[in-house]
Formats: structure tokens, C-alpha cells, sequence
């Protein structure tokens, strides 16, 4: 019982210190986060306990009106810091991958599948409204990616829908802040063991790294080829 009290009070500074950092992030963008959040908290404490006092009972919807305020300032203050953090990332690269990680279960994402000099990027998810393609950068050049990228996946998987997402806030892209809703309102087509299936399908296809050409000529002096290398696989 001590143990478990000392890793609860050892949680709890974390957590209030997430908390701090969260909204000092937050208030760089939203300078008016402080006095939101404190009109809200008190305007819904004061509305029921108000109500309280008209039906005589003030001091149980006292206690209501606290744990709704609580409810409610949590809210809208994570509404708000959410906000606050896709303004930071918007137009950062990696940020689409950023939100893609944090998909609803049900989606396997997996990271630049394809990418190009310009470090213009795709990105896919798999779920069950099939396969989705996330692009960042240069919407000509991501185009071009992503169109490489469908070809390729037409050889394995040509009976599954592919939507296409061109992240950013020009014409035809979507804001990064309306990225994991877009994602989510695509038709669900494919039950869940399909889902692996696809995945599985992509996966054997390799990914960007695994497709990488070793360089040719003779290896550096004090370099060593990781274990599974092509020696190891010309000896089997």
C-alpha cells in the first residue's frame, strides 16, 4: 500500500507539471487562454449554483456546479491547446505525421513511404476505408509522389480504394488542424481482418528504408554490415 501511495504522489507532480507546460505553450499562441478558461469555470459554477439557490438547494448544486465547471474548463481548455499546437506545427514538416500517429484505433500508419531531395513527403495510413495518402510539401511535387507511389501499390493491392490528402492551406489541401477528421469521415469499405490483410500486403512490398540501394564499392575501413545483411543471406 505505501508503494502504490509513493508511485501516485510521484504521478501527480507529473502530470501537473504536463499541465504548466501545456499551458504556457498554449498561451504563446493564445494570449487570452487564462481568461477563458477562468470565465468558463466560473460562468458555469455561478449559472448552477444560481439554479441552486431558485430551488432551494444550494449547497448540493454548489458541489455539481464545481465538478461541471471542472468538467468544462478541462474542455475547453484542451480544445484550445490543440489549437494552439497545430498553429506551432502547421507548415513544419513531419507535422501530418505528427497527427497520423494519433489516429483512432483501427488505422496502421506507417511513416514516408515515399520522399524525394526536396524532403517533399508521403505518408500512409491503412484502415478500414482502405488506404489513405497523406502528402507534405510542394503540392506539384507531392502530386508526383503520391502518383508513384499509387503505381506501386496498384501491383499489390489494386481492389482496395485509395484517397488521397494533400496537407496545407492552399486550394484542395486540408489545414493540419482538419487532418484526423477528414481521415475519419472517409466510407468504412473493408472489414478488420482485411485491414491486416492490406497492411501486411504494403509491408512486404518494403517500406522506403528497406528499398534503399547499398552503395557500391569497397566498404569503409571499421564499418560493419548490420546482422541479416546480404553476407549473412548469401550464406543461407
Amino acid at each position: 500500500m505505501a508503494r502504490k501511495d509513493k508511485e501516485q504522489d510521484s504521478e501527480n507532480p507529473g502530470r501537473l507539471k504536463q499541465i504548466a507546460l501545456t499551458y504556457k505553450m498554449t498561451k504563446r499562441v493564445d494570449r487570452w487562454i487564462g481568461l477563458v478558461i477562468s470565465a468558463v469555470g466560473l460562468g458555469t459554477f455561478g449559472v448552477i449554483l444560481g439554479i441552486g439557490f431558485l430551488i432551494g438547494h444550494p449547497i448540493y448544486l454548489g458541489i455539481l456546479g464545481f465538478l461541471v465547471a471542472l468538467l468544462t474548463t478541462a474542455i475547453v481548455f484542451g480544445r484550445r491547446a490543440e489549437r494552439a499546437a497545430f498553429s506551432q506545427m502547421e507548415g513544419q514538416p513531419g507535422a501530418a505525421a505528427a497527427v497520423l500517429e494519433n489516429l483512432r484505433r483501427g488505422f496502421v500508419f506507417t511513416p514516408a513511404v515515399a520522399i524525394n531531395r526536396q524532403q517533399d513527403v508521403v505518408h500512409r495510413a491503412v484502415g478500414k476505408c482502405g488506404v489513405v495518402l497523406v502528402g507534405e510539401g510542394n503540392p506539384n511535387r507531392v502530386k508526383t509522389l503520391m502518383a508513384a507511389e499509387k503505381r506501386r501499390m496498384n501491383r499489390v493491392v489494386s481492389e482496395v480504394p485509395v484517397h488521397d490528402v494533400l496537407v496545407g492551406t492552399g486550394e484542395d489541401q486540408v489545414p493540419l488542424k482538419k487532418l484526423r477528421s477528414k481521415v475519419m469521415k472517409f466510407p468504412r469499405v473493408l472489414p478488420g481482418h482485411r485491414v491486416t490483410e492490406v497492411n501486411d500486403r504494403l509491408r512486404a512490398m518494403g517500406d522506403l528504408m528497406s528499398n534503399m540501394p547499398l552503395p557500391k564499392g569497397p566498404m569503409p575501413k571499421g564499418m560493419k554490415l548490420p546482422k541479416g545483411g546480404p553476407q549473412q543471406r548469401r550464406g543461407r
